[in-house]
Order: structure tokens, then C-alpha cells, then sequence
């Protein structure tokens, strides 16, 4: 089969360099987002010197990050004072419910990974950790970006996806309970158990009590991979973790997966799906590459390969849903 290759602009010495030295602009949004210069700003309208006197930093240097931000169309400059835009007020400062600077924070930690690639190409190993950034803090903007993106497409997905009459769903690897908790409150019958690592339970129990369902969403401590599965549920639901997993434990998480459900039961697979030629489309053919520079064996995976694992793990009438998320995410439903 040929690949086929989205619409865009053709390459030529200008696209290249442009795409080249994109790192600039990543760059100068993480630092902005790192010193938390959006929030410090918040409602106000603050001068470069002011500006670096609260964040302890050099005012030239305050300065010049602030005019790239300005030009970057993230922040405005009025007489010689820098004020939020809307987006940068909704999306990267910390007090609004909209933030998503913990995902961007954990882009951040990729990018030393990301810029050694080759040798992950060449020796088919993961780059180790360069960053100063300690695990806790690395796990905290790890969790709380899943949360931040999720709660993004969640809402949309949960009425998407038609759960009603269905009465208890297994979040398996479901971090803070994002997914879990949407579900829920499109269906209000409906309880739900969040497995995860126990370093996830804090975060999932702070995300559950926020949005009062904590007598509705339990969470259960174990690893996936090496424990088995326990209690009884009609839905599964395991979003972004087949990724993280080489084809043979996927297979098998799955396999476990349907041990726990009922007869009739559902399973609903989320995942940035490549088509057949595995090169397409852009998004999880860049995330595969993340999963070789981050994981030892992690990968995007076509839908046409989770549904012949998820045949042979006993489930029949497995179909595409219609749902597409932001980053070319997509749905896949099987039941038992």
C-alpha cells in the first residue's frame, strides 16, 4: 500500500530552515511557562523591570524574553508594560481551570531526549534522563499534563461515546481519573474504579474530591503489567497505554482486560491510531518516535493492530468510532 501523505506546503530552503529552527519559538514558550511569567502577570499590565524584580531574573534578559513572547502573539506591549493575551491568560497561567502549562512543562523534560534521536534511531535505546528535574516533580508535571489535555477532550468523548445503562467502568492506567470522571458525570448510574501505579493515587484523589464523586470513583493500587486484574466490570476503558508497551505485553494487558469484564461487556481503546502504512498521519508518527527516545520498547500502533489483538483476546465486532481527537487520537470498540 502507498502512503499517502497529507496536503501541505512543498518543501523548499525556506520551509526546511523554518522547521529547523522551530525549536526557538518551543523554547521561548517553555521558559515562559517555566519562570511562570503568565501567571506573575496574570490581570496585570507590569514593565520588564518589575517583571524580573518579582521573578529574581535579569532585566535585559526579562526583557528580551518578554519581546519574543509579545511577538509570538502571547503577550501585548503597551507603553513599555506587557499584559496577557486572552489565550495566554486562559492557558498558561496557573490560576485558570484551562492551564495546560504542566504538559508543556513535560514537553520541556522531552527535549534532551528529543535532540539525541539519532542515537535512539542508531542503537534502538531510549535517551537517559539529562535534566536536573526530580522525580516527583517530573511525575507531578507528567500527571497533572494528562489531566490538563484530557480535560480538554474528555467532555466531548464521554458524550461521544454512548456508555447508558452501563454501570461500573475500569479506568486501567487511568492516572488522575480524568477520563473516569467525565464518564461518570455524563452518566449519572454509572460508578467507576481507577487503576494505577500507587505514586498516581494522591493526584487521582485530589482530581475525584474536586469534582465531588469520591462516594462514585474508587481508585485501586497495582501495576498492570504484573499484577492481575480483579473485580468485575461491563466497560473497560485504557486510554494512551497500549503506546507505552511492546506489541506482545499489549496483547496481553488486553487479554487481562477482558478477564475482568462481563459477558456483553465493552472495551474502549484511545489511542493516537497510524493507519495501515504506518505512515500516517503526522501526529502518531512523531509520537512513535517519542516512544523510542522515552521507553524501551513503546510505539504508536496502527488501528488495524489493536483490533487483531483485541480479536484474539476473545473480543468480537471491534469497530472505529467516529470520534477523532485534537492530536489525530482515536477510539476503537470491542465487545466481549
Amino acid at each position: 500500500m502507498v502512503a499517502q501523505v497529507m496536503a501541505q506546503e512543498p518543501w523548499h530552503p525556506g520551509r526546511l530552515l523554518a522547521v529547523s529552527g522551530a525549536y526557538w519559538q518551543t523554547c521561548t514558550l517553555h521558559a515562559g511557562v517555566k519562570l511562570d511569567i503568565f501567571t506573575v502577570i496574570g490581570e496585570k499590565a507590569l514593565t520588564a523591570s518589575a517583571l524580573a524584580e518579582k521573578l529574581d531574573a535579569d532585566v535585559d534578559g526579562t526583557a528580551r524574553l518578554l519581546n519574543a513572547l509579545v511577538a509570538m502573539a502571547l503577550l501585548v506591549k503597551e507603553n513599555d508594560r506587557y499584559r496577557n493575551t486572552p489565550p495566554s491568560r486562559a492557558y498558561l497561567a496557573k490560576d485558570s481551570d484551562q492551564y495546560i502549562g504542566y504538559m508543556i512543562l513535560h514537553h520541556h523534560h522531552l527535549v534532551e531526549s528529543w535532540n539525541r534521536l539519532d542515537e535512539s534511531v542508531s542503537t534502538g535505546k531510549p535517551i537517559a534522563d539529562q535534566l536536573p528535574v526530580s522525580a516527583t516533580d517530573r511525575l507531578e508535571n507528567f500527571l497533572m499534563g494528562m489531566f490538563n489535555t484530557a480535560s480538554l477532550t474528555a467532555p466531548d468523548l464521554a458524550r461521544a461515546v454512548d456508555l447508558s445503562g452501563r454501570r461500573h467502568l475500569l479506568d486501567l492506567g487511568g492516572g488522575p481519573g480524568t477520563y473516569a470522571i467525565h464518564f461518570c458525570r455524563q452518566n449519572p448510574r454509572m460508578k467507576a474504579t481507577v487503576f494505577d501505579l500507587p505514586t498516581s493515587r494522591p493526584f487521582a484523589e485530589k482530581t475525584i474530591n474536586r469534582y465531588n464523586l469520591a462516594g462514585r470513583i474508587d481508585f485501586l493500587a497495582g501495576n498492570f503489567t504484573t499484577d492481575t486484574l480483579s473485580g468485575r466490570y461491563d466497560v473497560v476503558w485504557i486510554s494512551h497505554i497500549l503506546h507505552s508497551e511492546n506489541p506482545d505485553a499489549a496483547a496481553i494487558l488486553l487479554t487481562k482486560a477482558a478477564a475482568v469484564l462481563a459477558p456483553g461487556g465493552l472495551i474502549i481503546v484511545h489511542d493516537f491510531f497510524l493507519n495501515d502504512t504506518m505512515a500516517a498521519p503526522l501526529f502518531p508518527a512523531l509520537f512513535s518516535l517519542n516512544m523510542l527516545v522515552r521507553t524501551e520498547s513503546g510505539r504508536s500502533y496502527s488501528a488495524g493492530e489493536i483490533t487483531a489483538m483485541l480479536t484474539a483476546a476473545g473480543f468480537r465486532d471491534v469497530t472505529r468510532h467516529p470520534f477523532r481527537g485534537p492530536t489525530d487520537s482515536g477510539v476503537l470498540i470491542g465487545k466481549k
